[in-house]
């Protein structure tokens, strides 16, 4: 995991659309992670937004996952 380049899959305003998310990346065997996770939940909404972040590799097929949801 060291070498992967990680990119920044999606932003939301409130933590718990992220986990939705990250929820069905991870039930289809993509790693995922939340950046901001702490920080979105307490400032206001679209100050930090919470970020959705991938392996470089994978962001294709997250994004079309994603998007299908």
């Amino acid at each position: 995991m060291q070498d992967d380049t990680l990119v920044v899959l999606a932003e939301y305003n409130t933590i718990t659309e992220a986990e939705i998310s990250k929820s069905m990346l991870d039930s289809a065997g993509i790693w995922s992670t939340i950046r901001n996770e702490y920080m979105s939940a307490i400032y206001p909404i679209g100050t930090m937004p919470a970020q959705l972040v991938v392996k470089e590799e994978d962001f294709g097929k997250a994004q079309t996952m994603l998007r299908h949801r």
